[in-house]
C-alpha cells in the first residue's frame, strides 16, 4: 500500500533530534488487570487491521514508500512501568524521545503507569508518520470496549457548517495572509550555541476550565472553543514576543481539519488536512489593544468573530491534505531518494513562511473510554510534534467538562522554564477569550506531574 502524501512528507523529514511522536494519556480512577488489558489491546489491534502495518524495506531508487499489512503484531506492544513517584514523568520522557520504529508492527506502544493509591494512566505513543491522535484514540476506545465487555454507544459523524461567505477582506477566501511572513516565537534567553545543541521536545500540561462562549444567535454560535484556542495562542505568541522586545507581527496558525467518522469504521492513519489561519484583526488599531497587559475585551471579541468566519470557510472547503505543492513533490515520477532531497530542500526554503505554531483541537472526546471496574477516563491529554522551524504545538481535548491542554516545544527554541512561562501565558490568554463566569472557577488540581523534562537543555547532539 503506497504511502499517502502526508506519510511520505513526514518520512522524508524524519530527524533523530526531534522524534515524530504523538503521545496520548488517558487517566483512569482504578487499576487494570494486566492479562485482561493485554488481551483487550490485542483484540483492538485486530479490529483495526490498518494499524498493523510496517514500512516495506527498500532502496532509494524505488518509486514509492509502501506499507505492508501483516495482520498481526510483531511482538507485545504493551508494557507496565515500574512503580515510583516519577514513573509517569519517565514514561512521558520516553513518549517524547523514543519514537516507535516504522519497521515493527504496530508503530505504537502502550505503557501502563500506576499513580497515586489506586489510579492508572495509559500512555500511548504513536509514530506520526503512520498514525495520528484520532486514530490512537479510536484504538484506545476499542480497547476499552473489549476490556469492559460493553459496546460503546454509536458515535455520530461530524457535521461541518455550510460556507457562510468569504473570509474578511485582505486575507483571501481562506483567511491566509500571503505576502507577509508570519512571526516566529521568540527564543528564550539561553545563549544561541546552547539552544543549537539542545535536542528533543519539552512539554507542559494544563487542566483548565472550558472557556465560556457567547450565546447562539440563530443556528450557529458566534465562535467555537476551537476559535478561542486559536485566538488564545495568537495572544500568547504576541504578548510573549513583545515582552522580549520583538515587534508585533502577523501570526499564522496551522490547524488540522478532520472529517472522518468516529465510529468503529473510522479510517486509520493520518486522516487530517492542514489549513492555515491568519490571526489578524480587521482593524489594525486592535493590535495595541490585544497585546497590552490586559487584552481589551471588545478587541478580543472582534478577533474571535473574524477568526470564526475564517475557520468556517476553511472547514467547509475542500483541499489537498498538505496543499498542491506537497502532492507534486510526492508524485511517483522520480525515485524516493531524489524526492526526499527535493522535499527537504523545499522545507528549508519555505521555513521563513512556515506558520507560527500548530494548534490541534480534538474537542470533546467522543468516547466514554469505560474500562469497567477500572472506571471511565477522567482526563485525556495528547501532544503533537513540535519540530523547528515552527517549534511549538498546542493540543487540546475536552473530557468531563474540563479542557486538557498540552504545550509542546522544541528545545532548540525554549527551555523548561521558558516553556512553563509560556504555558502560564496561554492560560491567561485563554481566560481573556472567555465570558465572565459565576461561582468557583478554580481549576481542579492535577495530582500527576504536569511538566516533563525530556533531555537537559545543554544536551549535546550525537556525533
Amino acid at each position: 500500500m503506497p504511502f499517502p502524501t502526508v506519510d511520505e512528507v513526514s518520512r522524508h523529514c524524519l530527524s533523530d533530534d526531534e522524534p515524530e511522536s504523538v503521545h496520548i494519556e488517558v487517566h483512569l480512577p482504578g487499576r487494570l488487570d494486566p492479562v485482561r488489558l493485554r488481551a483487550a489491546f490485542q483484540q483492538a489491534l485486530l479490529a483495526h487491521p490498518r494499524v498493523l502495518a510496517r514500512e516495506v524495506p527498500g532502496r532509494g531508487h524505488r518509486r514509492s514508500f509502501a506499507w505492508e499489512l501483516t495482520g498481526r503484531p510483531d511482538g507485545d506492544p504493551v508494557g507496565f512501568a515500574g512503580p515510583g513517584p516519577d514513573a509517569l514523568a519517565r514514561a512521558r520522557v520516553r513518549a517524547l524521545t523514543e519514537c516507535p520504529p516504522l519497521t515493527l508492527v504496530p508503530p505504537m506502544r502502550l505503557e501502563v503507569v500506576q499513580v497515586e493509591q489506586s489510579g492508572t494512566v495509559l500512555l500511548l505513543t504513536l509514530h506520526h508518520t503512520a498514525l495520528d491522535a484520532p486514530s490512537g484514540l479510536r484504538v484506545l476506545a476499542t480497547t476499552a470496549e473489549q476490556y469492559g465487555g460493553t459496546a460503546a454507544l454509536p458515535v455520530p459523524g461530524r457535521v461541518r457548517p455550510q460556507r457562510s461567505g468569504p473570509a474578511p477582506s485582505g486575507s483571501g477566501a481562506t483567511g491566509r495572509t500571503v505576502r507577509a511572513r508570519p512571526v516566529r516565537v521568540a527564543p528564550d534567553s539561553r545563549p544561541g550555541p546552547v539552544r543549537a545543541r539542545a535536542v528533543g521536545n519539552g512539554m507542559v500540561q494544563a487542566d483548565l476550565p472550558v472557556p465560556r462562549r457567547a450565546p447562539r444567535n440563530g443556528g450557529l454560535p458566534p465562535w467555537t472553543v476551537n476559535d478561542q484556542l486559536l485566538v488564545a495562542t495568537s495572544l500568547m505568541v504576541g504578548r510573549w514576543n513583545v515582552s522580549r522586545g520583538r515587534p508585533a507581527g502577523p501570526v499564522r496558525l496551522t490547524m488540522p481539519v478532520d472529517d472522518r467518522p468516529r465510529g468503529a469504521d473510522m479510517p486509520m492513519g493520518n486522516g487530517t488536512r492542514l489549513v492555515e489561519v491568519a490571526m489578524t484583526s480587521e482593524d489594525p488599531r486592535d493590535t495595541e489593544l490585544l497585546l497590552g497587559e490586559r487584552p481589551d475585551p471588545e478587541a478580543v471579541a472582534r478577533l474571535l468573530r473574524t477568526t470564526a468566519r475564517r475557520t468556517r470557510a476553511l472547514k467547509s472547503a475542500d483541499g489537498a491534505p498538505m496543499g498542491a505543492g506537497a502532492g507534486l513533490l510526492t508524485a511517483p515520477l522520480l525515485p524516493v531518494g531524489v524526492r526526499g532531497v527535493l522535499t527537504r530542500g523545499a522545507r528549508r526554503a519555505a521555513a521563513p513562511w512556515t506558520s507560527t505554531a500548530l494548534v490541534t483541537n480534538i474537542g470533546r472526546v467522543p468516547y466514554a473510554l469505560d474500562f469497567g471496574d477500572a472506571g471511565r477516563a477522567t482526563a485525556v491529554w495528547f501532544s503533537a510534534p513540535a519540530r523547528m522551524p515552527r517549534g511549538l504545538s498546542v493540543a487540546a481535548a475536552s473530557t468531563d467538562g474540563r479542557l486538557h491542554v498540552t504545550l509542546r516545544w522544541s528545545r532548540a527554541l525554549l527551555g523548561d522554564a521558558a516553556g512553563a512561562e509560556l504555558a502560564g501565558l496561554f492560560a491567561e490568554s485563554l481566560s481573556a477569550t472567555s465570558l465572565p463566569r459565576t461561582g468557583d472557577d478554580t481549576p481542579r488540581p492535577d495530582t500527576t506531574p504536569v511538566g516533563t523534562r525530556s533531555t537537559p537543555d545543554n544536551h549535546k547532539r550525537p556525533s
